[in-house]
């Protein structure tokens, strides 16, 4: 869309290691230049980080998905992307290398505003660690665009174990928004009981800016209706 004109690109294809998917101290470790169309057909994504699996049929397109990468996702730090929220939903940890050496800064505090992260000048993504499955987890991937393929309207990111419920929704600020006070209203194992409260407090801690696809009043109404549909799911596969 021309709106960046670098005065040189490097190709980083060949620099060894960047492209494999390894388990990794009972998680996984997932090179920066592994292809999307590659992690929807590995089975260790599939066995180990679920939400993951089931984000990638909802990028783009067969033909994007071959190209794109992980690392690359997350470093053009996109709003309405779904792999940024998916990382922060489970937790992960972003290796970056530079000048300075290697750094791990955690998905939460990697994204900083619109195409927006924590990267420095010298830095590029190198790999994504994410931890251990948790006991009992369960996740749902959920998004609302106008046609498959499309940039998402609103999107969310959600997975419920013992230790409770995670929610990033994507489409909805400048960065990938974890839903902490909503979360803490679905504790325990009603879920559903649970929904009214938490749709109040959704409605106290989103405040999604419009934009071009929809006004505010609409994405906070299409947030409301992905956590009902979440809810409901995570329920159903309790």
């Amino acid at each position: 869309m021309r709106l960046l004109e670098p005065r040189l690109l490097i190709d980083i294809n060949r620099i060894a290691g960047l492209g494999r998917v390894e388990e990794h101290a009972g998680g996984l470790r997932i090179g920066a230049l592994v292809r999307q169309s590659a992690l929807e057909a590995s089975p260790l994504v599939a066995r180990l980080a679920p939400l993951l699996h089931q984000a990638i049929p909802h990028v783009a397109h067969p033909a994007i998905r071959n190209r794109g990468t992980l690392g690359g996702s997350l470093a053009h730090a996109d709003p309405a992307a779904e792999l940024p929220a998916c990382v922060v939903a489970l937790g992960g940890t972003i290796e970056l290398a530079g000048r300075g050496g290697r750094r791990r800064v955690a998905a939460r505090d990697f994204f900083r505003g619109l195409y927006e992260t924590a990267l420095a000048p010298s830095e590029i993504v190198t790999a994504i660690e994410l931890p251990p499955p948790r006991p009992d987890a369960r996740s749902v991937f959920l998004e609302l665009a106008r046609r498959r393929g499309d940039y998402a309207i609103a999107g969310l990111a959600a997975e419920a174990g013992a230790e409770g419920v995670r929610l990033v929704f994507f489409g909805l600020d400048t960065k990938p928004v974890e839903a902490k006070a909503t979360a803490a209203e679905l504790t325990g194992d009603d879920l559903l009981r649970r929904l009214p409260r938490a749709e109040a407090a959704l409605a106290a801690e989103l405040d999604p800016p419009g934009d071009l696809q929809a006004d505010a009043a609409v994405k906070r109404h299409l947030a409301r209706v992905l956590l009902g549909r979440a809810v409901r799911a995570l329920a159903e596969a309790a």
